[in-house]
């Protein structure tokens, strides 16, 4: 593993302490074999890249089909070969989906046909994801969202010391558009808003001002068509004797369609003259304008009742709403048949006003949290339940895992809920398929769950928390974790350190997380760290966690031998390490070059020739 040639690289020199000294105790040694690699998620050549990881020593493989326009660059005969290698290894694999935003949210608001696409997408990674490991339940990872926005900003409060909602997203379900709501102090009575008592009262508001325009509009328009036909009783009525009761009706079409002569010679030899036509066409084509648009307001608002009252289960809205259909329908054609008549459609339409305001408003705009996971969960049940179809007890394992703190659903509170939704809606559905309600459960629990990042969530200090709160995230998320990504940082940025070199309280997650699977396989993701340094992260994981380097788990461990294999102050010639000089050096003295030695060798800070 690591050798003397760190001392010039920037050596572990066994001076500071990663861990307090009880995390490097045996009970708490995390087994090398518990401990993976991912791939190179950069390219489709999945099988060199494996295997480049299992030349590490590693016995467990993360395959990265993340980046969808690589993964599926990936040969099927690779898939197949990566199987092989795992048997031959002896080794698990675990596999990491393709990123897309399960809930069919994109940054112009929601899209159902984009979710379905997603979805799609997804089922594409899991199917291949199960050519790897096709006699097991390989665990495949997806991320709770990629690319939606937090849907509630939390940040701690140091007056009140407790956590605070700053911002809640808002979405408008028939409309996908984006809105939100912050928590505001009102002057009168003086207390600060609640954000979600804000989201109550703007859905009322709002229905209740859509609801006011159509009542306008239909008022309106009944008041200028009883102005047009007042003080023209007599000759209407004569009207109607001469040519039928629908000759309104017939003329006003004419009038409309820009036919005024042909619309007079329709009226007849009576008493009305042209002008008095002219002017009573003129206010019904007004107010037919007012109602028209009044009556399809009505239409649209009735639509969104009947939607949020299916949604809720609200039996008696429906009945209320279906009561008044019923009555409505007949009385629409009059709007055509007579204008005479129109005035009762202003009247009917007015009424089925105060019949929608007696029912409760709908909700049209929801926390994005809430809809999100509505959404999300469609996805992963859906997936689930196809899974189990196609490979039954073989089937993937959807493990959902929390994207970076400050991303859309990456608290473990968000991350449980939609878990626990995803496995209700699967027993949901793969009931009505036959399976009993039992087995549905228990398919359920063991082909959805979570993939817990310790680095993602401690990115939450940069909100203000601290590792008190860290410990509280993952109690809540440990009974459902199938797999942990393994990441270090200082809690603000997505920098991907190997375990050990930053702030996150690896001790406090695993004694919890061990506490229901210690075998959960633990995977290194420093993709970053690897660009940066060239160099494998799993000598200085396998440190961290003070791994034993035997299988029986004895002493030693490889933290001991990692400090024991790099440079020290006390080895060799004062700050020389001993070894460096019997391949680099020259001469009895075993002195380097320029420090007088007789023999060529590599500059001990570039590594490079030296002249």
């Amino acid at each position: 593993m690591a050798g003397y040639e760190k001392f010039y690289t920037g050596a572990d020199y066994g001076l500071e302490k990663k861990y307090d000294d009880d995390f490097l105790q045996m009970e708490y040694r995390t087994p090398t074999g518990n401990i993976g690699l991912t791939t190179d998620a950069r390219t489709a050549n999945q099988l060199q890249s494996a295997t480049q990881q299992f030349n590490t020593g590693a016995k467990a493989i993360e395959v990265q089909m993340t980046m969808p326009e690589v993964a599926e660059s990936i040969p099927e005969q690779h898939l197949v070969e990566l199987n092989r290698l795992k048997k031959l290894m002896g080794a698990d694999f675990t596999v990491h989906g393709p990123l897309v935003e399960p809930t069919g949210v994109t940054r112009r608001g929601w899209d159902p046909t984009q979710r379905q696409q997603a979805e799609r997408q997804m089922w594409l990674g899991l199917s291949r994801a199960h050519k790897v490991d096709p006699d097991g339940n390989v665990v495949v990872t997806f991320h709770s969202s990629n690319g939606l926005p937090d849907p509630e900003t939390v940040v701690y409060d140091d007056d009140t010391q407790q956590p605070k909602v700053t911002n809640i997203m808002l979405i408008d379900e028939r409309t996908g558009d984006f809105g939100q709501v912050m928590p505001k102090k009102h002057n009168f009575p003086g207390q600060e808003s609640d954000p979600r008592k804000e989201i109550e009262n703007q859905n009322k508001e709002a229905w209740f001002r859509e609801l006011q325009h159509v009542s306008f509009n239909a008022n309106q328009g009944e008041d200028v068509v009883k102005h047009a036909f007042s003080g023209k009783e007599k000759e209407i009525e004569d009207l109607k004797k001469l040519n039928g009761r629908d000759i309104l009706g017939k003329t006003y079409k004419l009038y409309t369609e820009g036919k005024k002569e042909e619309a007079l010679k329709n009226i007849g030899n009576i008493a009305v003259t042209g002008p008095i036509i002219d002017d009573l066409m003129s206010q019904i084509t007004r107010g037919d304008i007012y109602l028209r648009d009044a009556y399809e307001g009505f239409k649209n608002l009735y639509e969104k009742s009947y939607d949020a009252a299916e949604r809720s289960g609200s039996e008696e809205d429906i009945k209320k709403l279906k009561a008044f259909a019923n009555e409505i329908a007949p009385k629409v054609k009059y709007l055509e048949n007579d204008p005479s008549r129109v005035d009762e459609l202003g009247q009917t339409i007015v009424r089925g006003v105060e019949v929608l305001r007696s029912i409760s408003p709908p909700q049209t705009l929801r926390p994005l949290k809430e809809f999100a996971i509505e959404q999300a969960s469609e996805t992963f049940s859906n997936l689930a339940v196809k899974s189990y179809n196609e490979f039954k007890d073989k089937a993937p394992v959807i493990s959902i895992e929390n994207p970076p703190a400050g991303s859309g659903l990456s608290r473990a509170e968000d991350i449980k809920e939609l878990i626990e939704k995803s496995r209700e809606k699967f027993v949901e559905k793969a009931t009505k398929e036959g399976m009993s309600k039992y087995e549905a459960k228990q398919q359920s629990e063991k082909l959805i769950g979570a993939t817990w990042d310790l680095g993602h969530i401690n990115m939450i200090k940069k909100f203000g928390f601290d590792d008190k709160t860290l410990v509280e995230e993952t109690k809540k998320i440990a009974p459902y974790v199938k797999n942990v990504h393994l990441s270090d940082n200082f809690g603000m940025e997505h920098t991907e350190l190997p375990m050990g070199m930053g702030n996150v309280p690896t001790k406090k997650h695993m004694d919890i997380l061990n506490q229901y699977n210690e075998k959960v396989k633990k995977i290194i993701e420093t993709g970053q760290w690897y660009q940066h340094f060239k160099t494998s992260p799993f000598g200085e994981t396998l440190s961290a966690f003070g791994s034993p380097i035997y299988s029986m788990q004895l002493s030693p461990s490889w933290n001991q031998e990692y400090v024991r294999n790099s440079g020290g102050y006390f080895a060799g010639y004062g700050t020389n390490p001993d070894v460096h000089h019997s391949v680099y050096g020259a001469g009895f003295s075993g002195l380097p070059l320029e420090l007088g030695g007789q023999i060529a060798g590599r500059s001990r800070f570039s590594g490079t020739a030296m002249e």
